[in-house]
């Protein structure tokens, strides 16, 4: 693909991209496939499917109370708890507003871990990595912002992603609605959204402006990007998923050039 030829432009030291197709095969690539870059909040889609699977197999349940009073799993994983972003300050009741919160994921990893009595790295590891052939990824701290994965590996969790085979087809599609619809709040580094739809870990595009996906991306769009300048994002109208790693951290540079790669990889994959 050409167009993954542009972040050789990139204001940055190394960067790897991958695209992905609806069978799960690698369509484009550029750049170290195999070097390790940290993911920072791009672990939370690895985390959640990890949780998932928990539900799935019965070791929790998506009611179980956990974090603050009255908060459960599933407000937990989809930012719905009231939890501040990086402390257990409580700022609203459960279920009243979207604050996005690494505490959360946090508590929602300890809870894992009390109930299956793995340590939850471990538990990531077996359920997830181990599975899909993840050889060279690893939890290196917190569930929401600890990871440490290459391009290639996160390759394999696309294709998971757009065709699922360690969860039921129905348990990754309510993963991918809006858990608690209508909420408002803060996409760090984008603003107030209005609604800030977000499902179970991961967080959903929508009709979210501005955004670090492209225009082109679709409403159903899924995914996460990372303060560390990485991103993973799947978009099941186009049948694609795109991976970004870098070594520079997000900022203003990130907003620059995201949106326009990635449109031009969805125009690219539209004329193909």
């Amino acid at each position: 693909m050409d167009s993954l030829r542009s972040v050789q432009q990139w204001p940055v030291g190394a960067v790897a991209v991958a695209v992905v197709d609806r069978t799960g095969q690698v369509v484009g690539s550029h750049g170290p496939q195999d070097q390790p870059f940290r993911l920072a909040s791009v672990t939370k889609p690895l985390s959640a499917y990890a949780v998932l699977l928990a539900v799935a197999e019965g070791a929790v349940e998506w009611d179980h109370p956990a974090g603050p009073p009255g908060a459960t799993l599933r407000h937990l994983i989809a930012h719905a708890s009231g939890l501040d972003f990086d402390t257990d300050r409580v700022c609203a009741p459960p279920g009243t507003k979207r604050i996005y919160s690494n505490t959360g994921f946090a508590m929602l990893a300890d809870a894992v871990q009390a109930a299956t009595g793995i340590p939850f790295g471990d538990y990531l590891a077996e359920a997830v990595f181990a599975p899909l052939g993840m050889t060279a990824s690893r939890l290196a701290g917190s569930a929401g912002v600890g990871a440490v994965s290459t391009c290639a590996d996160l390759a394999r969790f696309t294709a998971e992603l757009l065709a699922p085979t360690l969860l039921a087809p129905q348990t990754l599609a309510e993963a991918t609605r809006v858990a608690y619809p209508g909420l408002n709040g803060i996409v760090p580094g984008f603003g107030m959204q209005r609604p800030n739809d977000w499902g179970l870990g991961v967080e959903l595009r929508g009709h979210k402006n501005p955004h670090w996906t492209g225009s082109r991306n679709s409403a159903e769009t899924f995914g996460h990007f990372g303060r560390s300048g990485t991103f993973l994002w799947v978009d099941p109208a186009a049948g694609a998923a795109c991976i970004a790693l870098t070594d520079r951290d997000f900022d203003q540079w990130a907003k620059d050039v995201w949106p326009a790669f990635n449109d031009t990889v969805l125009a690219e994959l539209a004329g193909s």
